[in-house]
């Protein structure tokens, strides 16, 4: 004990056998000094040796190891028992210091120990403090110490010491087997803990304290630990408790911990139910940290499911097979598929498999697999296996022996590849290869068809060389070979753009595709020709020139360059058609001109009139003139209108209304649908989305429609004259469209009419061109739509568009 542990407290023995030394050292003194006495104070005297010679007999018999010590702290007396415990005879020790007996390093402790009890006289006090013996053993002693006055009035020191080594020994070997149960439980991750559920206390271990991630001064609960366990856990660990206590039962559970920073831990606890005296059942048991196994049984779930996965995908099967027993002492999941059987079929025997080989196979592998068993190396066999369904699956398997400790084969491990795919592609490939080496002549006829000529140039863009294998006029002449293309056509100087781009292009040694240039054949006539290349390059990357073939493509070009003027020349045809109807509408013009010009004139006049009055009526003159300026916006909107059907400009494709189109157009027919007496009845759905398109275009389509409908009608005369335009929102096999109709209620199209309505130059007019709905199926084309007519004789004729929305297919 440090000297602050000391503590106080008396010892009888101790004080007699002080008073004992005491009397015996007066009873000397009084003999010596005293003059002869009287027989009372013989008696006495014999009495005071009595008693004294009994003290000395406990002091040197007793079984407690006493010590007298001056202050300057010398052995005054010791026992002979205490002077045998330390391995020394009593003069050995008397007049010794007393430090002697003591470990260096205690021996401050002794002094502080000392001056404490002389500073405390007639007070007790105690320590445990160790000596070593004479053999230099160490002996642990519990000295109880008091300091008292001789009748000189010097104080000695009066110790009792009492032998505890065999308690400090047990003291160690308790706290040793402590530190060893926490270490091994903090090597294990194994905690211990005891359980009260009548009052929800517990008492941890210091790893279990580390398992719940909490310090030693946290208070362990029922209600701390509820708190830690997972939220999906917390009821199945109550029900296990409740029952548990019920039935003063052990348990025995795995439960989830989700601790504070987020992560999730893994317990298994066991315990045992204690019942106590007072009849409450207790719980002891163990608690171990098994996230560790937990995640790695997770893992392994895992790679044995991405194993079974990788086998089934690549049709690969694994298994182990015991030579001694002969039958399998390992088959995967997807052994069971490959032959024929489901899965969870884990009882079927060794020989079933077998029954599935073909028997001239199974042979051919048991001999194979005994030649291995001899020779303890690996194999490799193919074979076939017939399922149930009667498919015929090819098989490749590879086995290695496993030989024992004894230097024989004990199990043969190995795969089955399911190679009937490969097989059939292999054979396939082969009998592909075999036709391409027989027809090699025949794909090259193919590949020198296929162009005009080949050629080859060098690293400097040089013709290398010129395969002619064609009789055509326009084959390449062998002069060519030393130069370069650019140098070849004779339109280098006519488009340069074009052949800088090319140069570039080869310099980065580039492939190419389609270049088209103008050149001259054998015979020196222009021609067209198209050319495309490809860079060579050796095994090394160095670049060797261009490879690449050449056609003749004048017919192509020159048709095109028709076909261009043809689009021209219709163009020119539909502007001529859009004057022309314009010349037809003449008197429509005119009125819709001189309607605004009257109103002009006439509002002018008022004006004049609501000026002259006096005073003059000047907000009768501003609606006047107002009115002017209304009418005479409308007379140049109708010349505007006129202006843009009559121009010839270029298709503009923008974002148009269709109800607003139409609404135009039909601004311009409506004097002649009066004239006519020609009905209009539109039904345009609002809300439709736009279309792209030219206006002008579109607005003839719809006035070349109306203005046939109107001639179609001229001879009804017992039913109405009606037009009926109507536009709407039309979804066919997932695709929206316009459709925008304009039927009439004349006589209809007869069969033979309808299927040549749209052909150029055909008219039932007597004085018609047979190019307007032509020309209207052109637009409408143009605009990726479609124009169609139905009819019903006698009825009338129906036209319909259709029109694409932006943004949509229209294949």
């Amino acid at each position: 004990m440090m000297p602050g542990q000391i503590a106080k407290f008396g010892n009888s023995a101790a004080q007699l056998l002080l008073g004992g030394l005491a009397a015996l050292r007066s009873f000397g003194n009084g003999e010596k000094d005293s003059p002869a006495v009287g027989d009372n104070s013989r008696q006495d005297a014999v009495g005071l040796r009595d008693a004294v010679k009994q003290w000395r007999e406990v002091f040197e018999h007793n079984p407690v190891m006493y010590f007298m010590v001056d202050p300057a702290g010398t052995v005054l007396n010791v026992n002979t028992f205490g002077a045998a415990q330390l391995g020394y005879t009593t003069a050995e020790l008397i007049g010794k210091p007393v430090l002697n007996v003591f470990f260096e390093e205690d021996h401050d402790l002794v002094r502080q120990c000392i001056a404490l009890c002389l500073t405390t006289v007639n007070q007790s006090h105690t320590w445990e403090i160790r000596k070593f013996r004479k053999d230099g053993s160490v002996l642990w002693v519990r000295e109880n110490a008091k300091a008292m006055l001789r009748g000189d009035g010097m104080p000695i020191l009066l110790v009792a010491c009492e032998n505890i080594t065999q308690r400090k020994e047990a003291e160690d070997a308790l706290r040793q087997s402590e530190a060893y149960l926490a270490q091994a439980q903090e090597l294990s991750h194994t905690g211990s803990f005891g359980l009260s559920l009548a009052t929800g206390e517990a008492i941890w271990s210091q790893e279990t304290f580390r398992i719940f991630q909490c310090d030693l001064a946290t208070k362990p609960t029922l209600n701390f630990v509820f708190q830690r366990i997972h939220p999906e856990d917390r009821d199945m660990v109550r029900r296990t408790l409740d029952r548990a206590s019920r039935l003063a039962e052990n348990f025995d559970h795995e439960y989830r911990l989700l601790m504070p920073d987020g992560s999730v831990k893994y317990l298994h606890s066991v315990a045992r139910a204690v019942r106590r005296a007072s009849g409450h059942i207790e719980f002891v048991g163990a608690i171990s940290d098994v996230t560790i196994a937990k995640e790695s049984e997770q893992r392994l779930r895992r790679s044995e499911a991405y194993l079974a996965e990788a086998q089934r995908l690549s049709q690969t099967s694994s298994w182990a097979w015991d030579v001694d027993r002969q039958q399998f002492a390992y088959r995967s999941t997807e052994l069971y598929r490959l032959f024929g059987f489901e899965p969870d079929q884990v009882d079927v025997p060794a020989r079933a498999f077998q029954q599935r080989i073909l028997p001239e196979d199974f042979q051919r592998i048991v001999e194979v697999e005994r030649q291995a068993v001899l020779r303890k190396e690996p194999f490799e066999v193919d074979f076939r296996i017939v399922r149930p369904d009667g498919s015929i699956r090819r098989v490749h398997t590879e086995g290695h022996p496993v030989v024992g400790s004894d230097g024989e084969v004990r199990e043969i491990i190995g795969t089955h590849v399911d190679v009937t795919e490969r097989v059939a592609a292999k054979e396939a490939l082969q009998r592909a290869f075999d036709e391409l080496k027989t027809s090699e002549q025949r794909f090259r006829d193919y590949a020198e068809t296929a162009s005009d000529w080949f050629w080859e140039s060098g690293p400097d863009h040089r013709i290398t060389q010129i395969s002619e294998h064609t009789d055509a006029a326009g084959a390449a002449p062998t002069g060519l070979i030393g130069l370069t293309r650019w140098d070849i056509p004779p339109d280098a100087e006519l488009d340069p753009g074009k052949w800088e781009q090319h140069r570039a292009a080869l310099d980065a040694h580039l492939p190419f595709r389609d270049l088209v240039y103008r050149g001259r054949d054998r015979n020196g006539s222009p021609i067209y020709v198209r050319t495309s290349g490809k860079p060579l390059h050796d095994a090394d990357g160095h670049f060797l020139g261009y490879r690449g073939v050449s056609s003749d493509v004048t017919a192509a070009i020159r048709a095109e360059q028709a076909e261009e003027a043809l689009r021209i020349a219709q163009a020119e045809l539909a502007h001529v058609t859009r004057v022309t109807t314009l010349g037809e509408l003449t008197a429509s013009i005119a009125h819709e001109v001189n309607q605004p010009l009257a109103a002009v004139i006439s509002n002018a006049d008022a004006c004049i009139g609501w000026l002259g009055r006096e005073p003059a009526n000047l907000d009768a003159a501003r609606r006047s003139v107002e009115w002017i300026v209304e009418d005479a916006n409308r007379a140049s909107e109708v010349i505007r209108r006129i202006r843009a059907l009559a121009k010839k400009t270029e298709i503009e494709m923008v974002p148009l209304d269709i109800n607003q189109v139409v609404r135009e157009a039909m601004a311009l027919v409506r004097h002649e649908l009066a004239t006519h007496s020609v009905s209009v009845r539109m039904e345009l759905s609002s809300g439709l989305p736009r279309i792209c398109g030219d206006r002008i275009q579109l607005q003839q389509v719809l006035i070349n429609l109306v203005m046939n409908g109107i001639e179609a009608m001229q001879a009804n005369v017992d039913r109405p004259r009606e037009l009926a335009i109507r536009s709407t929102r039309v979804d066919e096999d997932g695709e929206g469209h316009l459709l925008l109709t304009v039927r009439d209620r004349g006589v209809g199209l007869g069969s033979d009419v309808a299927d040549r309505i749209f052909t150029p130059f055909f008219t039932t007019k007597s004085g018609g061109l047979g190019m307007g709905l032509s020309i209207c199926r052109s637009i409408i084309e143009a605009h990726a739509g479609r124009l169609s007519a139905l009819s019903e004789e006698g009825s009338g004729a129906t036209f319909r568009i259709a029109l694409p929305f932006p943004h949509e297919d229209t294949s």
